[in-house]
């Protein structure tokens, strides 16, 4: 039997109209939230319904809304100082991913003083404020996983932190707030999923439980992406916020690979936004893994009842028409991702020709 361990301690409550119903559930994290969200959560409801249910529990809240794409340590840190200025003792994070990994960076920093420095430098003690997580987007999965992923400048890149003390105590998944969601973010939020989901297999940290949640994911998943460029109905929406969990369950035990590490200089230095950069770079995994004949590639075809050319093409219907980036570019990329640790994770790991092809595959250039 081979060895492996699981842990996701988060309470996940799904259904219509969940945050209100079962607000209740909120009382135990404390007596004050700091709501952590963007603009959008206004708009959407869930910024409302968030409100009304600590009301109705006789909690106070203060709302930090100033979170944008990409979140960066000066966002994490004004929101630092907002929690303190107003006394909160909980922060409930209601968004997409970039709300909820500034969350998390909030949550463990305000209770663990860093360096900005030091942020990156790992070794983060269990101890962190308590949180609950309401997605407003079907991607990220970020309301059960212990991740969070902040703009790293001097790096020139993004980086997590991670610490067991990051999943949320709660996640509230209602498909309701995702019915305004623009096209394009609908899209690139399922390629981030989709992503997760086939790189959790193509992990070399993958388990039994990360498999047949990853599988799952993609069971479900894979029919409703060429939904999200038209208008799902709402009973889609839920299920591709299901599938979207599902992923990140998944990726909370086994992490991601080559894909994520090489998609993070597009998003720093081109502004592609992070899922599809997932999805741009991962068909050309999907087509090395065919070539290095690693095993589960056979799961991620089974789990889509699809063949890898199908598969492509769906992701290249998606993705339409590609931005220009220069060769020369393409190959200083290749040179840093190298360096990333989750080219090693990968089942199959790319050298730093292969890495170049597959940035090559997804602007449609050719590798000679």
């Amino acid at each position: 039997m081979q060895s492996f361990s699981y842990f996701m301690p988060t309470k996940v409550i799904c259904g219509r109209d969940c945050v209100r119903g079962q607000g209740a559930l909120l009382k135990e994290l404390g007596a004050h939230a700091l709501i952590v969200t963007g603009k959008s959560s206004a708009k959407n409801g869930a910024l409302a319904d968030v409100l009304a249910a600590l009301e109705a529990n006789g909690q106070t809240a203060t709302v930090f809304d100033r979170v944008t794409p990409n979140p960066t340590i000066a966002c994490v840190r004004e929101g630092i100082a907002l929690l303190m200025a107003a006394g909160a003792d909980f922060i409930v994070a209601v968004g997409g991913g970039s709300p909820m990994d500034a969350a998390k960076a909030i949550a463990m920093l305000a209770v663990q003083e860093r360096a900005d420095e030091e942020i990156f430098s790992g070794g983060y003690a269990d101890r962190a404020l308590p949180m609950a997580h309401v997605p407003t987007t079907a991607g990220t999965g970020s309301e059960v996983t212990p991740y969070a992923i902040l703009t790293n400048d001097a790096a020139q890149t993004k980086t997590s932190i991670s610490s067991p003390a990051m999943f949320p105590r709660l996640a509230f998944l209602d498909g309701k707030y995702m019915e305004k969601l623009p096209t394009m973010s609908a899209v690139n939020t399922a390629l981030d999923a989709f992503s997760h989901a086939a790189e959790s297999l193509l992990s070399r940290s993958a388990t039994p439980m990360s498999g047949m949640l990853a599988k799952e994911s993609l069971r479900i998943l894979y029919p409703l992406l060429p939904q999200t460029a038209g208008t799902p109905a709402l009973e889609e929406r839920d299920a591709l916020l299901y599938a979207s969990m599902l992923a990140g369950m998944a990726i909370a035990q086994s992490g991601t690979t080559a894909v994520h590490g090489m998609g993070y200089s597009l998003t720093y230095f081109y502004g592609i936004d992070h899922g599809r950069a997932n999805g741009l770079l991962l068909g050309g995994a999907l087509r090395l893994s065919e070539k290095k004949n690693v095993p589960a590639l056979q799961d991620i075809l089974a789990a889509c009842a699809d063949t890898l050319g199908g598969i492509c093409r769906t992701l290249d219907a998606l993705l339409g028409e590609r931005e220009h980036i220069p060769r020369e570019r393409l190959e200083e990329f290749a040179r840093r991702a190298m360096s990333n640790k989750n080219i090693k994770k990968s089942a199959y790991e790319p050298t730093q020709a292969e890495v170049l092809a597959m940035y090559l595959n997804a602007f449609c250039e050719s590798v000679s």
